[in-house]
């Protein structure tokens, strides 16, 4: 009978925002090898309330293990030198996977889905449906998160450009509303990570002005969204 080799440990450096006494400091985690195979280090650096609420739900909805990072943004963590290392952006969020630093939520979700989503049925195969995956979650970032960002940094400074942002917002939910009048769901009758990715922008513009109510299919749609368990942890500081 053949005998099974011990679990061997190994270690790994993540940077720990919170130590009191060094304030660039690391701390060693523990990441477990076998012979012949070896377990996926997955580091999530996130902040609470923040686009980072996307990645968070993209990772739970998958149900694979991680380790959370809280970057303060209140105390500049996001400017510490250790930080900029991993995203010289300094923004949340990043992943660090397997020692391999990623920034920008749209670019993240579609690697956890590459990674660990096709073999869940969470994301599609390589053909055209990973293109209209891989469109609506640039749509997301570039298109519709802009628009929302452009408007809260103007409407205390600038009304035209306020007003021009507010009407952009409305045309692309109407353009969201179009798509989901014939499906359940961003990609047809699955739930997928793209609906998670999306449905996070979607809810904090209901947070800040712009409420999916008057759009039926949009809302519809974020209701089945935001009753999913991974939604509620996602929300968690």
């Amino acid at each position: 009978m053949p005998v099974r080799a011990a679990p061997r440990k190994s270690f790994r450096r993540v940077w720990d925002p919170h130590k009191p006494d060094k304030p660039l400091s690391f701390t060693w985690a523990k990441v477990f090898e076998t012979k012949g195979k070896h377990k996926m280090s997955l580091t999530f650096y996130y902040a609470p309330y923040s686009t980072a609420v996307a990645t968070h739900w993209v990772l739970e909805e998958l149900a694979v293990p991680y380790e959370k990072v809280r970057i303060d943004i209140a105390k500049r963590d996001q400017d510490k030198p250790d930080f900029r290392v991993l995203n010289p952006n300094g923004k949340v969020p990043t992943l660090v996977h397997d020692g391999v630093a990623i920034f920008e939520s749209a670019a993240i979700a579609a690697h956890l889905g590459e990674t660990y989503g096709v073999a869940k049925r969470l994301y599609p195969e390589p053909g055209p449906r990973r293109g209209k995956a891989l469109q609506w979650l640039v749509w997301t970032n570039v298109s519709l998160a802009h628009a929302i960002a452009m408007h809260q940094h103007a409407k205390d400074k600038h009304e035209g450009l306020a007003a021009l942002a507010n009407e952009e917002v409305g045309r692309l939910f109407a353009i969201l509303d179009a798509h989901l009048a014939t499906k359940p769901w961003m990609l047809g009758e699955q739930f997928s990570l793209v609906d998670a990715h999306l449905g996070a922008f979607v809810s904090y513009a209901g947070m800040v002005g712009f409420p999916a109510t008057p759009y039926e299919h949009v809302a519809e749609w974020l209701g089945r969204l935001t009753s999913r368990p991974a939604f509620a942890e996602s929300h968690k500081p």
